[in-house]
């Protein structure tokens, strides 16, 4: 046993004030950071100052820094490193930005002040007389004393609060071991730009400041309804997430005289119903199961009313998975989606037949069975069509179409414009990706860091007993969709995600000397974030939490150290 393990079993674990933590959390959820606002963009410098006020960085203000990031106005990386013994770092992260606070309502003012955002919401809640069961549970909570409610508090500035008190008080330890890193992004929330930027970015910048970062927590949140037994949870890995779409073109016809086309709506139908919760396709292994596909949007693409069938049908998908491959998935995607459209226009030949058989005439020839491309298929059909300038021209068309937030709709729009140059005509479908890939990650212990990591985190969690306030459970991986999938991750790379993805900018390009090294999430607990009674259980985040993660830094840093 290390000293630093001495220390810790002697002291029954870290002490942290949690009133200090409370403060910090108070201080940066009172600092609106929206995704994509200038609140977000002056986030950085606001947290940059903060830490300015630590004597550590006074006196080695060449350990924090500003890492850009992207936009306009541009973002930044907040990394702030305290260092100890050797150059065996441990990173904590957490993002900065938030949802909107637009469902507030008439409290938005009051959405990042969260103590005068308590009394309000009570107030509130207490003065109606017929109140929904959310509502109820909220106003319990709130009375309570435990939940603290603030738009960011919970997703998740509390959790950055917790890891600058850690770093404080790794400060205050001049027998330190290793070194400590605070890393805040921005943009968690649409793209994951920042921690993407970071992770881009950390080769050089580790180089510079001479260090070897070799394993990292995030510190994001998880919801639970319960009473936190669920919500106090070290995550293994993270969930990894897939948007794939289906783009149909069927035949129009007029409505007088249907089977003269085919129905694009039959075959979308078709594609949905494989497809929509279908369990069969949750990904699975010894350790974990993933949620099933689920439909994200389904639309005819007509604006107008006419009575002709519609030509063409969208529909997306939100695909989580842990265990198999970005390249599997788009398989048993296409398998599907050839099925239920091939299984729908022969259901609708069938009918043509019956319903020709009660007329005694032909109602309609019999249609093609429905042809597949993929994006990257239909992409090079309409290069062969343009020729030379065709790459330029598709950055030109991206580009009039920078203003669209919703990657749903320029994957749409892109893909479309793309089946008008190439001249495809329906029964088809053509598939993709509609959106970022976020890679699936787990501990691997057959490698030494993540052994130390999860040694340590089993240390830690030993000391919280059986309590029912305290005690930590393991769970393979984190559902939510975060900066984890970036964190630590050498490479998401897939050909068949980067040559399917309409929009290039959603194309995840990490750099060969992408850093590789272990992480797990291990953050505060709450109830419903990005709505209105978001709030974070503070006992937990202020109380437990921050000790538990500092008896962590301070093992895994002291376990195996050498100078690297």
């Amino acid at each position: 046993m290390t000293k630093v393990h001495e220390k810790i079993e002697a002291d029954g674990g870290s002490k942290i004030d949690s009133n200090r933590v409370r403060e910090f959390a108070l201080r940066i959820t009172s600092w609106p950071s929206e995704t994509g606002t200038p609140g977000e963009a002056s986030f950085a410098g606001r947290l940059h100052g903060l830490l300015s006020e630590f004597p550590y960085f006074q006196k080695h203000p060449e350990d924090l820094r500003l890492v850009e990031s992207h936009g306009e106005p541009l973002t930044y990386n907040v990394v702030a490193l305290v260092r100890g013994k050797g150059r065996r770092t441990l990173a904590l992260a957490g993002h900065y930005d938030t949802v909107a606070t637009d469902n507030y309502h008439e409290l938005k003012p009051l959405a990042c002040e969260a103590p005068a955002l308590k009394d309000a919401l009570i107030e509130m809640l207490s003065g109606r007389e017929h109140r929904s069961e959310q509502e109820e549970r909220a106003l319990q909570d709130l009375v309570s004393g435990e939940f603290l409610p603030g738009r960011g508090l919970l997703d998740m500035k509390s959790g950055i609060a917790v890891a600058i008190a850690v770093l404080e008080q790794f400060t205050s330890d001049p027998a330190r071991e290793g070194n400590l890193m605070l890393v805040a992004t921005p943009d968690e929330e649409r793209e994951s730009r920042g921690m993407r930027s970071f992770r881009n970015a950390l080769p050089q910048l580790a180089k510079d400041l001479d260090i070897g970062v070799v394993a990292g927590i995030n510190l994001d949140v998880t919801s639970d309804q319960g009473d936190g037994r669920e919500g106090r949870a070290v995550y293994a890995g993270t969930i990894g997430k897939l948007l794939p779409f289906a783009l149909v073109i069927g035949l129009s016809s007029h409505a007088s005289y249907p089977f003269e086309g085919v129905s694009a709506q039959a075959m979308a139908a078709g594609i949905l119903a494989r497809l929509e919760g279908n369990a069969a396709l949750a990904d699975r292994d010894e350790n974990d199961i993933s949620p099933p596909p689920i439909c994200l949007e389904a639309k005819d693409l007509r604006d107008g009313y006419e009575v002709t069938t519609p030509e063409r049908f969208w529909i997306a998908f939100n695909w989580l998975y842990h265990s198999m491959s970005a390249d599997e998935l788009f398989d048993r995607f296409r398998e599907e989606v050839l099925n239920g459209a091939t299984n729908a226009v022969d259901q609708f030949t069938a009918q043509s037949s019956e319903y020709g058989r009660l007329v005694g005439r032909s109602a309609g020839a019999t249609p093609a069975k429905p042809r597949l491309l993929t994006f990257h298929e239909l992409r090079k059909l309409a290069a062969d069509a343009i020729g030379d300038g065709f790459e330029t021209l598709y950055r030109t068309k991206e580009q009039e179409y920078h203003h669209i937030d919703n990657p749903l709709v320029l994957s749409r729009l892109l893909t479309e414009w793309l089946i008008g140059i190439a001249r495809v005509s329906g029964p088809a479908v053509i598939i993709g990706f509609s959106g970022l890939h976020y890679p699936s990650s787990h501990l691997r212990l057959d490698e030494q860091e993540d052994r130390n990591l999860h040694h340590a985190i089993e240390k830690a969690r030993s000391r919280l007993g059986n309590d029912p306030q305290r005690s930590l459970v393991w769970k393979p991986h984190f559902q939510g969709i975060s900066d984890m999938s970036f964190l630590g991750m050498a490479s998401s790379a897939s050909a068949v995600v980067s040559n399917n993805t309409p929009i290039l900018r959603l194309v995840d390009q990490a750099p060969e000397n992408a850093l590789r090294f272990p992480t797990v999430n291990l953050g505060p607990w709450g109830r419903e974030f990005h709505q209105k009674f978001e709030r974070v259980h503070e006992p937990y985040a202020f109380g437990v939490l921050p000790g538990l993660v500092a008896d962590i830094a301070n093992m895994f840093l002291a376990s195996n150290n050498s100078d690297r």
